[in-house]
């Protein structure tokens, strides 16, 4: 079966600030890259209902998010998050396209998927916009796999260098879905230590020293993938930032495309062992354009190939 790629030009109209790390230029540097990438299943990430976005979010705060939005220029949400005539659309293509994407790998229609839309999601918290995130949109592809799709167990796994904090408080209470994030610490933004468990004991954190790179990493994750595996999940959630790479420049990991290439491949074997293959993957950070575009290229080669 093949591998399905969600995209949208909504991820073109969210616009930033000149100077901006999260721009339109790195969706653009990922559709270059996935281009050269042939037999992908192309597809449009329709737009997301509000009522998915209302299973991890309240409604007083989507009510604040599109009260928000301007008619031109930009509004600010906090200091590094901003708001363009057409960032909330956007918002809701990306989390449309997990949603879409969950649902098709379970049909079976395709193996796995790559979601390729911005903004990122996995700093939004509960009820806070923050770190370029507006909805947490990994947290909400794995709460519709749960209640709308009927599974019993989900796992996010998350090596965007930033802890992913808002998908960690947005299933910090959810038994049924088990969260890991490797990430670069201290960073931003500041959470993320191995103490941290959730209610259920069911999230993993794994930071990695400045400095470190591909060892490091592997070393890490051989072992959170053991206990992701004692979890049997029956789909994996994937949040595939690519900032950990070695030529970004808002962290200090030193990871190459290698490292991106093992991790996916790590965890397509995994889902081969425990959940028939099946992987939903959304895109995060990266904001080397040229790195960006080549360990998003590896990331998808990977769920090509273990597709079959």
């Amino acid at each position: 079966m093949a591998t399905a790629v969600y995209t949208h030009a909504a991820s073109h109209a969210h616009l930033t600030p000149p100077g901006h790390p999260e721009r339109v230029g790195r969706i653009a540097a990922v559709e270059r890259a996935l281009a050269g990438i042939p037999g992908l299943d192309r597809r449009a990430a329709p737009l997301g209902a509000e009522a998915e976005i209302l299973r991890c979010h309240p409604a007083d705060y989507l009510a604040a998010v599109k009260a928000a939005v301007p008619r031109s220029g930009f509004a600010t949400l906090d200091a590094d998050t901003f708001l363009s005539p057409g960032s909330l659309d956007a918002a809701r293509h990306a989390v449309g396209g997990i949603c879409a994407a969950v649902e098709a790998v379970l049909a079976g229609e395709v193996a796995n998927a790559f979601v390729a839309c911005r903004p990122p999601g996995h700093h939004a918290e509960r009820a806070r916009a923050m770190g370029f995130c507006l909805f947490g949109t990994a947290a909400i592809g794995a709460k519709h796999a749960l209640d709308a799709q009927g599974l019993g167990r989900v796992a996010v796994l998350d090596f965007d260098v930033h802890h992913g904090n808002g998908t960690q408080d947005l299933l910090w209470d959810e038994p049924r879905a088990m969260f890991v994030s490797s990430h670069q610490m201290p960073l931003y933004p500041g959470s993320g230590a191995a103490s941290e468990r959730g209610a259920h004991g069911q999230i993993v954190n794994l930071p990695l020293p400045p400095g470190s790179g591909g060892a490091a990493m592997r070393a890490a994750w051989e072992g959170a993938l053991a206990q992701v595996e004692a979890f049997a999940p029956e789909l994996i959630l994937v949040s595939a930032g690519f900032d950990a790479h070695a030529a970004d420049p808002l962290a200090n990991l030193a990871w190459e495309e290698a490292d991106f290439t093992w991790i996916t491949q790590a965890i397509c074997d995994l889902a081969a062992r425990v959940c028939g293959g099946r992987v939903v993957s959304t895109l995060e950070g990266g904001y080397d354009l040229d790195a960006l575009g080549a360990s998003a290229a590896a990331h998808v080669q990977v769920l090509k190939e273990a597709g079959g």
